[in-house]
């Protein structure tokens, strides 16, 4: 299961299929290599989206 504490890069890694999610929701750094070891409440907080939503669609 995903949460707000997963590592960007460790979501990739498990599940590459879900980068078209991040992409979509306006993360258009994943290939940064800061990136990777930020956490996706991190991200969001950076690039405005809200974790909550997030987490239920990278679920769902």
């Amino acid at each position: 299961m995903i949460s707000k504490d997963t590592k960007i890069g460790e979501l990739l890694q498990e599940f590459p299929d879900k980068a078209e999610v991040l992409l979509t929701a306006g993360m258009h750094c994943l290939g940064c290599p800061a990136s990777q070891a930020e956490t996706l409440e991190e991200a969001c907080e950076v690039h405005g989206i809200d974790v909550e939503e997030l987490v239920k669609e990278l679920n769902s």
